[in-house]
């Protein structure tokens, strides 16, 4: 009960500060995954034709294993991070996973990874922040999501997750841009790993609004925060 209540206590003085993260939609959503790899989603697109791309497995498909059991949809996992594409390789996962060893940013090509201060730790970044150092790195390929798409021949996305350690304002910013046609866009914010995270996540909030996504569920940690397209809330 004590634990419940500091949880209770830490969700409200962190809303305090991400008032940008209020949900204004409603909508039957379901969290999918642990507690640590997990999103909400609305249910209502999902069927087993829909089309999932997951940014940043680490060592976790929590969420991408429960998404495909529930809707028998196929699941394209990206992931650029060594020890995240060693720990794939010694699962055995579902059919319909589709994993690629590369990872997402604003165009295709080889960068700099700087991987994790602690060694017991997977998750990567395109950038130096707190959780990762400046003089541990690697060179991964990356690419653009208008150079995925063209290569699966996809012209739709139902579902896009992003877990990419800080890189995600310009990545999401860059694929607002680009128009490509996806419903949900559920994302990790990582506000609190860089300078100046919460006027940047802001300012991606506002852009996402401006594209016509609406914020229909946030985690209790106010990290994971799930959008979608309103005009297709409204179809369904």
């Amino acid at each position: 009960m004590l634990e419940r209540i500091k949880k209770v206590v830490r969700g409200v003085r962190r809303s305090i500060k991400t008032g940008h993260f209020k949900k204004e939609l409603s909508c039957e959503h379901l969290w999918l995954g642990t507690r640590y790899g997990g999103f909400y989603v609305w249910p209502g697109s999902l069927n087993e034709n829909s089309i999932v791309y997951s940014f940043g497995i680490g060592e976790d498909v929590s969420f991408d294993s429960e998404i495909h059991k529930r809707y028998g949809c196929h699941v394209y996992g990206f992931d650029p991070t060594p020890k995240s594409i060693r720990w794939i390789k010694g699962q055995k996962l579902f059919e319909k996973f589709h994993f690629h060893e590369f990872g997402l940013s604003t165009q295709s090509g080889f960068a700099n990874f700087f991987l994790p201060k602690n060694p017991d730790h997977v998750s990567g970044s395109l950038f130096v922040n707190s959780n990762t150092s400046a003089l541990e790195k690697v060179q991964v390929e990356m690419r653009s999501l208008e150079d995925i798409v063209t290569e699966n021949q996809h012209t739709h996305i139902d579902v896009l997750k992003i877990d990419i350690e800080g890189a995600e304002y310009g990545v999401v910013e860059s694929i607002l841009d680009s128009g490509i046609s996806i419903t949900q866009i559920l994302i990790e914010f990582h506000d609190r790993m860089i300078k100046d995270g919460v006027s940047q996540s802001k300012r991606l909030v506002k852009k996402l609004k401006e594209k016509g996504y609406g914020i229909f569920a946030v985690s209790e940690s106010f990290e994971e925060v799930s959008f979608v397209k309103r005009d297709r809330l409204l179809q369904s």
